[in-house]
């Protein structure tokens, strides 16, 4: 039988611009594994019907459920609803399913709110102990774009590695990440690969990672 739990909505904060952090009562018994996603329903008239996929940022031990949400306002759709959003109002969260899991240390790829997903997964390494020699990749069109940059410096430091695409600042590459991006920044092509962003983005890493002899490529679509 499919889960459903309606939960009132603790808290609402910006991340960004257009980033914000939702959190949320957390059900009885209502587990998962960093990386892992849900179904949100916003449980008002008129958006019962509409169901939209969203990784939990929290940690499983956490007493509540997070997620980190790009509001796009010019789609008028349910995220655009979810920035409207206040605490106390309702969500539906329906079964937990799987995602990207980690498997071992290797090179993150994210475009954007692609980093979402790795969120959970970086927390939980640290809390462990055991971030190792894990990369992150992050591409954004301005640095003001970038999720949750002081918390993953800390997390990672300088394998936290950042490239704008729309803007130039002496900080930060000014490249896309395409298979000369790839060469020049990553030396084991052995490890494992984790990406996530916008399709044709991951179709695009996807092929740069296997002509660079790239073969283990876990992608969350």
């Amino acid at each position: 039988m499919e889960e459903k739990h309606i939960v009132k909505i603790l808290s609402v904060e910006p991340v960004t611009h257009d980033v914000k952090r939702f959190r949320v009562e957390k059900p009885e018994g209502y587990t998962f594994i960093p990386g892992q996603a849900t179904e949100i329903t916003i449980n008002k008239e008129g958006w019962l019907d509409e169901r939209n996929p969203f990784t939990f940022t929290s940690l499983n031990e956490w007493d509540f459920v997070e997620f980190t949400i790009k509001i796009y306002n010019e789609h008028k759709g349910v995220t655009q609803q979810l920035g409207l959003l206040q605490p106390g109002d309702e969500l539906i969260l329906h079964d937990v399913w799987g995602a990207i899991q980690y498997k071992g240390e290797g090179n993150f790829i994210a475009g954007g709110a692609g980093v979402t997903p790795f969120i959970a997964i970086f927390r939980q390494l640290y809390k462990d102990g055991k971030v190792g020699s894990n990369k992150l990749f992050c591409s954004n069109k301005t640095v003001a774009d970038i999720i949750l940059k002081d918390e993953f410096e800390k997390i990672l430091g300088g394998n936290f590695i950042n490239t704008i695409t729309s803007e130039e600042t002496a900080a930060y590459d000014h490249r896309i990440i395409d298979e000369t991006y790839l060469k020049d920044n990553i030396q084991d092509f052995s490890r494992d690969f984790y990406v996530c962003g916008p399709p044709p983005m991951i179709e695009s890493v996807q092929q740069a990672i296997e002509n660079l002899g790239g073969s283990s490529v876990i992608v969350e679509l």
